[in-house]
């Protein structure tokens, strides 16, 4: 395929890289590829070792002194040039990241914008690293409050957004002052060692250091226990599971690092008895079957009002009928495959589940097969009725399954069904009755880290801070004042009289 040429793909990759500067070892296992889309091989990985690993950490642990010193302007502008050769690369980086994931090619092409689009939030940031000033209490004394890089910041992502979350976190904590570790989900690697050379080209051109954007292609046990564990690395930034998260807030916490957790999410959508069913439904489905339901922000739950219930039950029946499954490469199709057979499997069971916990499916379900399908990652989202209590409802399944909940009453019954779930992603209403729609976004109302009123779940921008509570971690990452997680907090004070006032009061009389 051209864009893998394009790219710099090769039948047989290196998995560690120092910023340009790619290191091989005969020693690491060789990780096979294997697109979702057709179950054809598209390249092999040369996985990271210990040897690969210590080489990455202390290249990074050594520039990151200088890399601090660099004016933070002109660090945006480093980043500046990254978005442009993201722009260069936006066709062929969006169509690897398609074909090596499974999701439709509009939202690979969306993926990288989302990668250009925080390059150009970051070089703005460049210039707004901003501290307060505050009055002190004693006389001829001013203070005030700075932020300092943190040093080395290791990211680890997650299939579903093989290469944006990276970029969430990696430009604006570069912006920063930081070096940064990139180790990608092993299911994707290609599209991070595709990025990982755009980016060295602008680091040569730049006659910068090895260091600064780094490398680890490797799993889980080996790479990721090691990043966790690392004392060398003061900050990590985590996209995944919840059992996982779990593991890594406790390994940073044993070593009083710090932690951006972007964990698990069971949103719902509230439909209530006011809703414009017109621009509700559309969003109801594309955040259901987008990226086949594998996005944290995915809808998962939706709480319908019983005034209009049967309405939209019947008429997300009509939709669902009308999706066309296949091939994401083909602009035509609305759903792609699931990343694995494993993630049918845990598809099917789930739903074996919703039924014997009292649920009844009403449209989907189906493993596909035949032309176009040989992978068997292919299935037919799923439209549910079920009870938000039902425990296969309460936890997060990583494939397009819709949970259709009933709801009477006042607004605030399907707050409470929202509410109703250990997650706290991201949430929405639709409505036309301010009252409700305020009571939404009120202290009693959601409890998500992101509420939405008249648009969907998924789809967020990056000029908010993204992530959200409970089970889903509590970190924040991307726009608003995310970039203060990638810095340490310093407060100043400054003594410029000729007394030395004591706190409390306190008289300390030396005669000197």
């Amino acid at each position: 395929m051209q864009f893998l040429q394009k790219l710099g793909i090769e039948k047989n990759n290196c998995g560690a890289c120092t910023g340009s500067k790619w290191h091989m070892s005969e020693a690491g296992e060789v990780l096979e590829i294997i697109s979702p889309v057709d179950s054809k091989q598209i390249a092999s990985v040369r996985v990271v070792t210990k040897k690969e690993y210590e080489t990455v950490i202390r290249t990074a642990v050594k520039v990151s002194l200088d890399w601090q010193k660099v004016p933070a302007p002109k660090r945006g502008e480093i980043v500046r040039q990254i978005g442009l050769r993201l722009r260069d690369n936006k066709e062929n980086l969006g169509r690897l990241v398609s074909y090596e994931m499974g999701k439709s090619l509009q939202e690979g092409l969306g993926e990288v914008q989302e990668m250009i689009d925080i390059c150009d939030f970051a070089v703005g940031q460049s210039r707004m690293l901003y501290g307060l000033t505050m009055h002190s209490e004693r006389e001829n004394h001013r203070m005030y409050e700075q932020y300092h890089p943190r040093g080395v910041v290791g990211i680890i992502t997650a299939f579903n957004f093989p290469v944006a979350v990276w970029a969430w976190n990696a430009m604006i904590a570069a912006v920063c002052g930081n070096v940064c570790i990139w180790k990608p989900a092993p299911q994707v690697p290609l599209s991070a060692i595709a990025t990982q050379k755009i980016l060295g080209k602008v680091l040569e051109e730049n006659d910068l250091p090895e260091g600064i954007f780094s490398l680890l292609a490797g799993d889980g046990p080996v790479i990721g226990e090691s990043l966790v564990n690392d004392s060398r690395i003061p900050l990590i930034s985590f996209t995944g599971s919840v059992p996982v998260g779990r593991r890594v807030a406790e390994a940073t916490a044993r070593r009083l690092a710090k932690s951006i957790l972007e964990l698990s999410g069971n949103n719902a959508i509230i439909l209530t008895e006011h809703a414009d069913l017109q621009i509700a439904l559309p969003a109801v489905v594309f955040g259901a079957v987008g990226t086949a339901g594998q996005r944290c922000t995915t809808t998962r739950r939706l709480i319908i009002h019983d005034a209009v219930y049967d309405k939209v039950k019947s008429a997300l029946i009509g939709a669902y009928q009308c999706l066309r499954i296949g091939n994401p490469l083909d602009e035509k199709n609305h759903v792609g495959p699931l990343i694995s057979v494993d993630a049918v499997t845990a598809f099917r069971q789930a739903l074996e589940a919703v039924q014997a916990q009292g649920g009844r499916i009403l449209y989907g379900g189906e493993n596909l097969s035949g032309p176009g399908y040989e992978s068997g990652c292919y299935v037919v989202p799923a439209l549910v009725e079920a009870e938000n209590d039902f425990p296969i409802v309460q936890v997060e399944t990583f494939g397009p399954i819709l949970y259709l909940i009933r709801y009477r009453g006042n607004v605030s019954n399907a707050i409470a069904i929202q509410n109703d779930v250990k997650q706290g992603l991201s949430s929405a209403i639709f409505t036309t009755n301010m009252r409700q729609a305020e009571k939404f976004l009120s202290n009693a109302g959601s409890d998500c880290g992101i509420a939405n009123v008249n648009i969907g779940t998924s789809g967020a921008e990056i000029g908010g801070a993204f992530g959200g509570e409970k089970d889903t971690g509590g970190g924040r990452e991307s726009g608003s004042d995310a970039w203060k997680a990638y810095m340490r907090r310093q407060t100043v004070t400054i003594n410029y009289g000729t007394e030395m006032p004591l706190a409390q009061g306190i008289k300390f009389d030396l005669n000197i």
